[in-house]
C-alpha cells in the first residue's frame, strides 16, 4: 500500500514552490533539479503520483532512472499515464541494469495482480528496446522542441503488427494483456539473469505479459533457446538474424516458428549445411519445409542468404514463395547453378530492389546473361551492387556495361576480387561517369599490377595505374568520385587498399 501524504504538506504548494515559482532561465533544468529534490523523500514521491500532472511523469521517470530510485520507479510504472513506457531508450551500452529492469517488472506484476486497476493507468507496452522510441524522452528533456505528437501518447507505441484483414476494434478488456518488447539474443550460456526474470513473470501471469521483440538473434538453437523461443509472440519480430552453423535437419525443426514471424522485415541466414547421412528424399522434404514457410512472410523486405549449401538448384523453389518484391538481396558465398541465376533474373520482383550483393558466387562458368537481364530489370531502382570474387572477368564485365551505364541511381559498386585488366577498367570508367548518384566504386587491383603469376603485387606499377584513373577522373570532370582498389592478399588474405596512398596488410608492411 502506498504511503499517505502526511495533512499538513500541500501537493500543489510542493510543486508551485518547484515548478511555478521559478523565474530562472533554462526552464529544463530547473524541473530537472526539482524532480531529484523530490526524489529526496521517495515516500513522498511515491504518495504524490496520484495527483502529479501527465506532463510531469517523463522528467520524473528519468530522474527516478538515473538516480536508481527503484521503489519509484517500480510505482510509477502502476500508475503510467501513457500507453508506452520507452524505458529501455534510457539503457546506455555496457551498463547492468538488472535491478531497475527487476522493479519495472515487478511494478507490472503489481499492477497485474490488481483486480481494479488505478484510474490513470493506461499502460500497454513496456518496451525494454535500447534503440527504440528515443524521441519520447528527447521532447520530455527539452533536446526537441515539438511536444505534440508526444502529447498524443499512442505514438510514442512500438509499431503495431499487422492484423488479419477484417478483424474490427475489440473493446479493452479488464484484464487485457500487456506486451514487454526487449532485445533479444539466443545465444550459448545461461541467459541473462535479466532474460531470466522477465521469462519468470511471463510464466506466473499467464498470459497477461506477453514478450514481444522486433529484432531477434540467434547464434544457438539449444532446447533451453527453443523453450525460450516458444514463449515469444513471434508476430512482433520483424529483423531475425541467424549466425550459426546448422544442419538441414535443425533448420527444419525452426522452419514453423519463421513462419509464425508474419511481420519480418528482414531476414538473415547463414551457415546451413547438408548431412551427409540425409538420404536425398529426406534433403527434399527439409527444404521443401522451409521455403514454403516464405508464402507466410508476407512484409519481407530484405533477404540475405551466405553460405547456404541446398540453394544449387533450388533457388527457383525459394523465389515462388516470395510474395512481396524485395528491396535488399544478398545471397553470398553460395554455389549456384547457371538455372539458378537464369530464374533469379527471370522470376524475381525486380520492382523494388535497391541493393544487390553475390559476392562470393563463383559466375566464371556461367553465362552473363542472367546477371546482365537482372541488372537491366532493376536498373531503375538499383542503387548498389556488389559482384566481389565471383570470378568475373574482362568479357563478361564487358557484357554488363551498357547496362550498367543504365543504373541511374546507383551510388556504389563494388566488384574486388576479380580479374579484370587496367583497358578494361578505363571502358567502366566511360560507361559509368555519366551517373551523377554514382560516388563511390571499389574495383579490383588491375592485372597489370602483378609481378608474376603467383600473385605478387608490384606497388610501383599499382600507383602509376591509380594515378591514371585518377588523371581520367579529372578530365572527365568527376574529381570528387571515389574509385579505390582492393585486393585480397594470397598470405593472409586482408585486403591491399589504395586511396590515394596505399593501406597495405601485414605481410607488404613486414617487407
Amino acid at each position: 500500500m502506498r504511503p499517505r501524504l502526511p495533512q499538513q504538506v500541500s501537493f500543489e504548494g510542493v510543486f508551485q514552490s518547484r515548478f511555478i515559482r521559478m523565474t530562472l532561465p533554462a526552464p529544463g533544468r530547473l524541473l530537472e533539479l526539482a524532480c531529484q529534490s523530490l526524489l529526496k523523500d521517495e515516500a513522498l514521491a511515491i504518495a504524490a503520483l496520484e495527483m502529479l500532472p501527465m506532463e510531469l511523469f517523463p522528467p520524473l521517470f528519468m530522474a527516478a532512472f538515473s538516480g536508481r530510485h527503484n521503489k519509484t520507479l517500480k510505482a510509477m510504472v502502476q500508475v503510467w499515464p501513457f500507453p508506452c513506457l520507452p524505458m529501455g531508450a534510457l539503457m546506455k551500452e555496457r551498463q547492468a541494469y538488472h535491478e531497475i529492469i527487476q522493479a519495472a517488472l515487478d511494478g507490472l506484476d503489481a499492477l497485474l495482480s490488481q483486480d481494479v486497476r488505478p484510474r490513470r493507468w493506461k499502460l500497454q507496452v513496456l518496451d525494454l528496446q535500447k534503440n527504440s522510441n528515443q524521441d519520447f524522452w528527447a521532447v520530455w528533456s527539452g533536446t526537441k522542441s515539438s511536444m505534440c505528437s508526444l502529447l498524443e501518447p499512442e505514438e510514442a507505441q512500438p509499431k503495431k503488427r499487422q492484423k488479419v484483414v477484417g478483424s474490427g476494434p475489440e473493446p479493452k478488456p479488464p484484464c487485457a494483456a500487456t506486451e514487454v518488447f526487449i532485445d533479444l539474443c539466443l545465444k550459448e550460456g545461461t541467459p541473462d539473469e535479466s532474460l531470466v526474470y522477465l521469462i519468470k513473470k511471463v510464466r506466473q501471469k499467464r498470459g497477461l505479459i506477453r514478450l514481444c521483440c522486433n529484432k531477434l538473434k540467434i547464434s544457438s538453437v539449444s532446447m533451453q533457446n527453443i523453450r525460450i523461443l516458444k514463449m515469444v509472440q513471434l508476430d512482433s519480430v520483424q529483423d531475425l538474424e541467424v549466425n550459426c552453423t546448422w544442419k538441414l535437419s535443425t533448420l527444419e525443426k525452426f522452419a514453423p516458428y519463421l513462419g509464425q514471424m508474419g511481420n519480418l522485415h528482414r531476414l538473415h541466414l547463414s551457415h546451413i549445411h547438408l548431412s551427409s547421412h540425409i538420404t536425398p528424399e529426406k534433403e527434399e522434404q527439409c527444404v521443401g519445409q522451409f521455403t514454403s514457410q516464405f508464402l507466410s512472410l508476407l512484409y519481407l523486405q530484405e533477404l540475405s542468404l551466405d553460405s547456404i549449401s541446398f540453394l544449387e538448384g533450388r533457388l527457383d523453389q525459394m523465389l515462388r514463395c516470395l510474395k512481396t518484391p524485395l528491396e535488399i538481396l544478398s545471397v553470398t558465398n553460395c554455389l549456384l547453378s547457371e538455372m539458378d541465376l537464369r530464374h533469379l533474373a527471370q522470376n524475381l520482383n525486380v520492382s523494388q530492389l535497391k541493393d544487390l550483393s553475390l559476392t562470393g558466387v563463383n559466375l566464371t562458368t556461367v553465362s552473363s546473361e542472367p546477371l546482365r537481364i537482372l541488372l537491366e530489370r532493376a536498373c531503375a531502382t538499383l542503387q548498389y551492387v556488389d559482384l566481389d570474387e565471383c570470378g568475373i572477368m574482362d568479357s563478361e564485365l564487358t557484357d554488363i556495361l551498357p547496362v550498367l551505364s543504365r543504373c541511374y541511381q546507383l551510388t556504389t559498386l563494388s566488384f574486388c576480387g576479380n580479374p579484370i585488366s587496367m583497358s578494361v577498367l578505363e571502358d567502366l570508367m566511360r560507361h559509368t561517369i555519366g551517373l551523377s548518384n554514382l560516388t563511390h566504386v571499389l574495383y579490383p587491383t588491375p592485372l597489370e599490377s602483378y609481378e608474376d603469376v603467383r600473385g605478387t603485387l608490384h606497388l610501383g606499377l599499382l600507383a602509376e595505374l591509380h594515378a591514371k584513373l585518377r588523371q581520367m577522373l579529372q578530365e572527365l570532370g568527376r574529381p570528387s568520385m571515389i574509385w579505390f582498389s582492393a585486393n585480397r592478399c594470397s598470405d593472409c588474405g586482408d585486403r591491399t587498399l589504395y586511396d590515394p596512398d596505399p593501406i597495405l596488410c601485414p605481410c607488404y608492411m613486414s617487407v
